[in-house]
This record gives C-alpha cells, sequence and structure tokens, in this order.
C-alpha cells in the first residue's frame, strides 16, 4: 500500500494517516548513545523495538529471555498532554515522562552514577 493510499485522517485534512509510530534517527542516537554506555557498565545486555500503531517502544533486557527491566515509549497521541516519551519500568510503573527525550531518559542515567568505595 503506498502513501497515496492511504486516507486522510479526520483531524488534520490532507494528512496521511502513519502505518506505525517510529523512532527517528535522532532519537535513536540519543537512545543508543544510553544504551551502549550501560552495556559497557554491565547492567544491560539486550534489546528489542518494536513500531506499533499508536506507539514505539524500546526494551532493554537485562538478559534475553526475561521480561523487559525498561520500556522507552514513544506516544504521539500524548505529545501535547503528558509528554510524547515515557520510561517504564518492569512492573508498569512509568518512571518519567516528557517531551524532551534526553531530560526523559536521565532517571535511567543515575544507574551509571556509583559511589565509590
Amino acid at each position: 500500500m503506498t502513501m497515496d493510499a492511504i486516507p486522510p485522517s479526520p483531524a488534520s485534512p490532507g494528512a496521511p494517516i502513519p502505518q506505525q509510530v517510529a523512532f527517528d534517527r535522532r532519537e535513536m542516537s540519543v537512545i543508543m548513545s544510553l544504551y551502549g554506555r550501560m552495556v559497557a557498565a554491565g547492567e544491560w545486555r539486550d534489546y528489542g523495538i518494536s513500531c506499533l500503531r499508536d506507539l514505539a517502544v524500546f526494551s532493554v533486557f537485562r538478559r534475553t529471555a526475561e521480561h523487559p527491566l525498561y520500556r522507552i515509549e514513544k506516544h504521539p497521541k500524548l505529545r501535547n498532554r503528558q509528554g510524547l516519551y515515557a520510561v517504564v519500568g518492569m512492573d508498569g510503573q512509568i518512571l518519567k515522562r516528557g517531551s524532551d527525550l534526553k531530560a526523559v531518559l536521565r532517571v535511567l542515567e543515575r544507574k551509571l552514577i556509583r559511589a565509590v568505595k
């Protein structure tokens, strides 16, 4: 199906309805930078990306066979309300929400800071 065949959205006349939500190159760069630092620190080992119709999810795993430790979610519908991005913990609790991806990911960067004995 081409983009020309997609009917326009009732909310914005003339704009095509997206087939799925995805992270763009800038967002992936920010996420992968954090991911690389956490892998180097031995905290994370694997990841998965899901691009769905309503949201995109970057899941972080300690081991491949486990449930994700964290989910970094992109919700375009929440852009004007609670913020486009959210970090969700293993138990489903939202740890941080906002419109700036770097600011939202700071909640995970605290895991890199450790006391030196």
